[in-house]
């Protein structure tokens, strides 16, 4: 097991559910661990977050079963009892769907399933009322890698936009959303396309879900390509206060590398500085999406 993943965790993980642990690498760590079990069961993904985000990883679990009866495309989870708890963390555990050599699956794909999730009926599960930027100023308030031009410009910033939102009109109007909807988020399953990550589900205005594939631009996302994404949904929020959404998107990514740098990661203050920096300047610099 390579000693760059939670080790103690995953074997602790692995005893208590019964699984292979054997082989085990990380996929990802973002704002949260995200490890495959290769040997498991034909592969498993064990999502590991912190203690604070048991509710949220419960509320995963339920959602997406909830989908995957009505025969909605989402990741699935693993029939377990879960989540699980290991000492201060709150474990996950996904089937895993081998994405190499396939590229994330075209911005079009997306649109077409969130088209079906916003006409789903409300889900049977409890989902709080979408609070954009709702933890960033504690975030930023803590943080200790940023200077202080930009924290405080940060801060400023996530008022001004907040007092923009609140006077937006939203004609999809409200319901249930993904929260954290775009291309990354989605997975090849043989031919078909599933919408994963369920971390933010919420009642909220739909238009949240399409300003984060629009935002993507940020990372170098063809226009050609959000045009795709937004003719698959069938609603074009361009121009009707889409820039204030895209905005706060721009914001909401700051806080896992916030996190990120508070844990002493330094590529992710970096990144962090950069993005911080572009956007008290207005510059436009492309971001890294690691």
């Amino acid at each position: 097991m390579p000693d760059d993943i939670p080790r103690a965790l995953v074997e602790s993980v692995c005893a208590s559910a019964g699984l292979d642990g054997a082989g085990a690498r990380r996929l990802r760590r973002h704002a949260a661990d995200v490890i495959l079990l290769p040997r498991a069961e034909g592969g498993l993904v064990l999502k590991i977050d912190r203690a604070d985000g048991a509710s949220r990883a419960a509320r995963a679990v339920a959602l997406t079963r909830w989908l995957r009866e009505r025969g909605f495309p989402c990741t699935r989870p693993a029939a377990l009892d879960q989540p699980l708890r290991v000492g201060d963390r709150v474990v996950t555990v996904w089937l895993h769907h081998d994405q190499r050599g396939r590229g994330v699956p075209g911005a079009a794909h997306l649109g077409a399933l969130l088209r079906s999730l916003h006409r789903l009926p409300p889900p049977p599960v409890e989902l709080p009322p979408a609070r954009p930027l709702a933890g960033l100023a504690g975030l930023l308030e803590a943080d200790t890698a940023l200077p202080d031009r930009d924290r405080d410009w940060l801060l400023g910033e996530r008022v001004r936009l907040l007092d923009r939102y609140r006077s937006l009109e939203f004609p999809l109007g409200e319901g249930f959303v993904h929260g954290d909807a775009y291309p990354g988020n989605t997975l090849w399953d043989g031919d078909a396309v599933l919408l994963g990550d369920w971390d933010e589900p919420a009642i909220g205005p739909r238009e949240l879900d399409l300003a984060n594939t629009v935002q993507g631009q940020r990372f170098g996302r063809p226009a050609a390509e959000v045009d795709a994404f937004l003719a698959a949904y069938g609603h074009d929020p361009r121009g009707r206060g889409l820039d204030v959404l895209t905005r706060i998107r721009d914001l909401h990514t700051l806080g896992s590398f916030l996190r990120r740098a508070a844990g002493g990661d330094r590529p992710a203050a970096e990144e962090l500085r950069a993005r911080a920096v572009s956007l008290r300047t207005g510059t436009g610099a492309a971001w890294r999406a690691a």
